[in-house]
């Protein structure tokens, strides 16, 4: 998970009104128990201490959500009177009922679950002209433009004499510039908008033509899809651009993201495990346990953040002051925390704060993620992480795990 999406709570200070409301409800009263739901949110915020204006400020933005099975739910982020950020949900909060905070940070760590977590993805419609692309995500696809190339020769002919059959190596050698145009405007759309993966849908034959001629990185994050064609296609069959088509294309994408986000996880665990034993000079490349992991976030030295969300770690309290590193395991640590009244926080939220200051990525790791031979308990208590550079981990066999302050070297 990228987080430059909670760049918005960096800019601000606290405290926060946090709510994950769901907003699946279609039924005939929908509007009603909306609104029951955020009247139930703003009481729950008050009760905790939250002043008039932000609960009312949160009560009105729960009130407009859109609502219905395309609309899972949304978490609304509020300090001094403001809804601040407002983020979808890919899946409603558990219970029914408003999940609601009111504390020091904004309540993320029920983000790992609820919100966007596999990779987008670039879809190229491609035929032998030229190609649509487009940017899909969990909830939503968005265009990201495209490209014609030569439109002349284009189609063959059924006859066999020579100048026809110049003809057709006329129609060929269009095809095969339009694949290169295609290729080129696909690495450079790949390169600006974000996506992870590549989907190739389409012509078959331009398909494996505009994949062979793709840089070697790309290629090994791009999918060939049997499903989906051009807009406009005349194609017949399974791929062709129907109802039907659609679907079985959605489905494809859908599982390339989620198959290279478990690629990612399995491969981070692995190096996380082959992270924790010391070089020959004791340093390590990974660590774990609240106090390392608060002690890498101090410096910066998190690069991929590892929550498993059934952790313990995750609900262990640490203590924060306004700025992302300003974090501590214990109170009295003001030389950490920049200031003599620093605030009680969870250790998810802190990090995930300090993650999202200083560019880390976070990856939510299930069981069914755990690649043979690594155990699914990793890491342990439920936080790790992969380090930016190594540091000497704790001494007497502690490791990165054991609790200890590591020291840049």
């Amino acid at each position: 998970m990228d987080l430059g999406f909670l760049g918005p709570l960096l800019e601000r200070q606290g405290p926060w009104a946090s709510v994950y409301f769901d907003t699946t409800t279609a039924s005939e009263d929908a509007a009603a128990r909306q609104r029951l739901g955020a009247k139930s949110a703003r009481e729950q915020l008050k009760d905790e201490g939250a002043d008039e204006a932000t609960c009312d400020a949160v009560r009105e933005r729960l009130v407009s959500l859109p609502r219905g099975s395309e609309h899972p739910g949304r978490a609304v982020f509020a300090t001094d009177g403001e809804v601040v950020l407002d983020v979808e949900l890919t899946q409603p909060p558990p219970g029914g009922g408003p999940l609601v905070a009111w504390q020091a940070l904004p309540r993320t760590g029920p983000l790992l679950e609820l919100a966007e977590s596999d990779p987008p993805c670039l879809v190229a419609y491609i035929d032998r002209q030229g190609a649509d692309f487009e940017l899909t995500g969990a909830l939503r696809s968005t265009s990201a433009g495209g490209v014609e190339g030569a439109d002349w020769p284009l189609h063959r002919t059924p006859t066999g004499d020579w100048s026809e059959r110049h003809f057709q190596t006329a129609v060929e050698n269009t095809w095969e510039q339009n694949a290169a145009e295609i290729a080129e405007e696909l690495r450079e759309r790949w390169e600006k908008c974000g996506a992870e993966v590549v989907v190739l849908a389409g012509d078959a034959r331009e398909r494996n033509s505009v994949y062979g001629r793709l840089p070697s990185d790309l290629r090994e994050r791009t999918v060939q899809a049997e499903h989906g064609v051009r807009a406009d296609s005349d194609a017949e069959g399974p791929a062709a651009n129907t109802s039907r088509g659609r679907r079985l294309l959605a489905e494809e994408v859908a599982e390339a993201r989620a198959e290279y986000a478990r690629q990612r996880v399995a491969e981070a665990l692995e190096r996380f495990q082959a992270g924790r034993a010391p070089h020959e000079d004791g340093r390590v490349d990974a660590a774990e346990g609240v106090p390392a992991l608060v002690e890498a976030a101090r410096e910066h030295r998190i690069g991929v953040l590892l929550a498993r969300p059934e952790g313990s770690d995750l609900r262990q309290e640490v203590w924060v002051g306004d700025e992302p590193g300003q974090v501590a395991t214990r109170r009295t640590e003001s030389q950490y925390l920049g200031e003599t009244e620093p605030s009680s926080a969870r250790a998810d939220d802190a990090l995930l704060r300090s993650a999202a200051a200083t560019g880390a990525e976070v990856l939510c790791v299930h069981g069914s993620d755990v690649p043979e031979g690594v155990p699914r308990e990793l890491p342990d208590g439920g936080l790790g992480a992969l380090l930016r550079w190594p540091y000497e981990g704790a001494p007497e066999g502690g490791g990165a795990g054991g609790g200890q302050h590591a020291t840049r070297q």
